[in-house]
């Protein structure tokens, strides 16, 4: 299931045991503050359900002191009756407590700045006077029934002896837990195990740590803070927050289990979470986040695929349905035989082996103008090359085509065909656009009798980079009456279609031939 490395546990041998992690996912709160996400009290419970069913052990609804609206919605999720403890933001002071108290929730995370900066800059209170509003907001949330979690916000910058003067001083007011908010991304995962390490020395509640992202450091301050004993981890599914985001829960979720062997969630729902959150929020990860980007399983490299069809450890950390995801075989330029095999007998389609180098050349050939196969153009392209091969020897081939088009000009086509009795003409015309002045210079090359009956035209996949496929039913291709199809796949509509003509075309002369 997991392919570690071995010297993880070497590493780890003096590293207490790993268990009873929490998960404090804050998406409904700090996830809401990306710029431009803004959620409806309908998306929030939605939300809220989810994170119950992926089983968090905290959902910090919101900011219940910011509007009566979100207060509301904080008493409609506290109302859900969810097995995840529902909790609220509020600052040190009592009016935001009390909409914590209004919202029907028994649990509040208070916070208020400690480092100096803030505390001048922006607080313009003595270090006295912020403990003792530390103190005091802790004070007055337990008389009033709640359990508390407090934040020195900015503590990465704080003092040392001063974090710990408040944190000892919320502890003994009856704080349930305390929070390390690393705020502003200045820590360093070794620097976390110290901090984390000095502050377990003085404090006996649990230790929760909030990481944001912006140093592309989170996942490894938080895994550092965890290994120094911190039991509780703020998160939001898909790392979305302030700034450049917060910890994403599905990273720490993942290497907790890989890692350390400790299941924090039900990890069968990672996947479907994280999709959900990208549906309502419209913020759609990289195509390279990790675990649940586009490509987070999907492999390419002929060499890569090749080992993955052997054995997925061989190219994979995990195998994807450990978080409900599913690999990817992606048919493109540095894509091996072994991969296309691979990928058609997962396709279902028995495609023969004598084949096998045309099918090699088209994809390599659409790869290198850079297009990536997707597997219902890989079928078509596959069906199209056993429909070619199923045809006779043509008796009309084309030689050269010459298609002129544009804005303020009339669509002229000029071909050259050798025709069935092996003379060859070069013959253009025009028509109302490029694919219909071709078929007319096609028609009168070879028959002027022969008609166009059907034509239709298909993206495969819908995109705007999609291959095409083209059917076409002419009549009369040897003034006889009889109606005969052709059909032909690729990247350009003119020439599919062309190709999809005369297939049509070879196809009605191997019938009289096969007739005779």
């Amino acid at each position: 299931m997991f392919a570690i490395s071995q010297y993880n546990q070497l590493a780890l041998s003096g590293v207490d045991s790993i268990k009873d992690v929490e998960i404090f996912d804050t998406t409904l709160r700090d996830g809401e503050q990306t710029p431009g996400i803004a959620l409806s009290p309908e998306d929030k419970v939605r939300i809220a359900q989810a994170l119950d069913n992926l089983g968090v052990s905290y959902i910090e609804a919101g900011f219940a002191g910011s509007s009566d609206i979100e207060k509301q919605t904080i008493k409609q999720i506290n109302d859900l009756g969810l097995n995840a403890q529902v909790l609220s933001l509020a600052r040190s002071v009592h009016k935001d407590i009390d909409a914590v108290i209004d919202s029907g929730c028994d649990y509040v995370h208070t916070f208020i700045a400690t480092s100096d900066l803030h505390m001048k800059y922006k607080l313009k209170m003595t270090p006295e006077e912020v403990k003792a509003r530390a103190v005091d907001s802790i004070e007055y949330a337990r008389a009033h029934g709640l359990k508390v979690q407090f934040s020195c916000e900015d503590a990465t910058r704080t003092d040392l002896q001063f974090m710990k003067e408040v944190y000892k001083a919320v502890q003994d007011a009856g704080a349930c837990s305390i929070n390390v908010p690393d705020t502003v991304v200045v820590i360093t995962p070794k620097a976390m195990t110290f901090l984390i390490s000095e502050l377990r020395k003085e404090i006996s509640i649990p230790i929760a740590v909030h990481c944001h992202n912006d140093l592309g450091l989170a996942t490894a301050n938080t895994l550092a803070a965890i290994e120094a004993g911190a039991t509780i981890v703020h998160t939001t599914v898909n790392g979305i927050g302030e700034r450049t985001g917060n910890v994403a829960l599905e990273e720490v979720a993942i290497n907790l289990l890989a890692n350390y062997g400790y299941e924090c969630v039900n990890m069968s729902r990672i996947t479907e979470t994280s999709d959900l959150i990208q549906r309502i929020t419209g913020v759609q990860m990289a195509v390279n986040k990790p675990l649940v980007g586009a490509n987070a399983f999907a492999h390419s490299s002929g060499i890569h695929c090749h080992g993955v069809m052997g054995n997925a450890l061989t190219y994979e950390p995990f195998k994807p349905e450990v978080i409900g995801a599913q690999r990817h075989i992606v048919i493109g330029k540095l894509s091996g035989a072994h991969s296309v095999e691979g990928k058609l007998e997962e396709l279902g389609i028995k495609f023969p082996a004598d084949h096998m180098d045309e099918l090699m050349a088209t994809i390599k050939k659409l790869a290198v103008a850079g297009k990536t196969v997707s597997d219902a153009e890989l079928a078509a392209v596959a069906d199209d090359i056993m429909w070619k091969k199923s045809e006779e020897k043509k008796e009309c081939s084309l030689d050269e085509l010459t298609v002129i088009t544009g804005k303020s000009t009339t669509p002229t086509a000029t071909v050259k065909i050798t025709r069935a009795d092996g003379t060859q003409v070069t013959v253009s015309d025009i028509g109302v656009g490029p694919v219909n002045a071709a078929v007319n210079a096609i028609r009168k090359a070879v028959n002027d009798a022969m008609t166009l009956e059907e034509y239709k035209l298909s993206a495969i996949t819908g995109g705007s980079d999609s291959m095409c496929q083209v059917a076409v039913t002419l009549k009369n291709v040897q003034s006889d009456g009889a109606m005969t199809f052709g059909r032909a796949v690729g990247t350009d509509i003119v020439e599919t279609s062309v190709a999809a003509t005369m297939s049509a075309i070879n196809k009605d002369f191997a019938r009289v031939k096969k007739d005779n």
